[in-house]
């Protein structure tokens, strides 16, 4: 096995495990499951860095992962592929501004990476998970609608994953560059 796969290996089971933790530590819980949290934080950072094929890798893990989570609410085997494996390997897909975060390191331009790779890194990924939940609330959620048009309840409802999404933006702002003085990812 390359130096290189192993560290790649290496990192993707740190930020699951650091995803874990937290996820443990909801600052929001929503009634039939969701939250604001920083778990997505370290799979944002990860794709970010390492990528897409990455990035998406370990979002699915996390989605299994994030099963250990109660309270769950399944209610439909659809359903639990949606909110859990698919929406958080939708996180993942922060890892297409991988590139783009790499040259803005390489030319020691932080503001440039935050604003062409990270921000837009994390919105994708938000929007991306967002989507996901947004279609599980529609079809099998509907019924807490309460007189409200479904569509516009499962909007509202996983809002919290945009909650989630801008703390996210502030905790990469803070993180990336430090991470990236301490472990570079050229050069292994």
């Amino acid at each position: 096995m390359s130096h290189r796969r192993l560290v790649i290996m290496s990192e993707i089971a740190l930020t699951l495990a650091l995803a874990y933790v937290l996820g443990w530590l909801r600052l929001w819980s929503m009634p039939q499951g969701g939250g604001v949290s920083l778990a997505m934080l370290p799979l944002f950072i990860l794709a970010l860095r390492r990528g897409l094929p990455v990035g998406l890798s370990a979002g699915l893990l996390y989605g299994v992962l994030d099963l250990m989570h109660p309270p769950l609410y399944i209610v439909h085997w659809v359903q639990f592929f949606l909110d859990y494996p698919l929406a958080f390997m939708a996180v993942g897909i922060a890892g297409v501004f991988a590139p783009t975060l790499a040259r803005s390191v390489s030319r020691g331009d932080w503001g440039r990476a935050l604003w062409t790779a990270i921000i837009p890194g994390i919105v994708l990924g938000s929007m991306g998970r967002f989507i996901f939940h947004f279609v599980s609330g529609m079809v099998f959620f509907g019924e807490y609608a309460e007189g409200q048009p479904v569509w516009a309840y499962s909007a509202g409802y996983n809002s919290f994953v945009f909650v989630s999404g801008i703390l996210c933006v502030i905790g990469a702002a803070l993180v990336v560059p430090v991470l990236q003085r301490v472990v570079p990812t050229e050069g292994e």
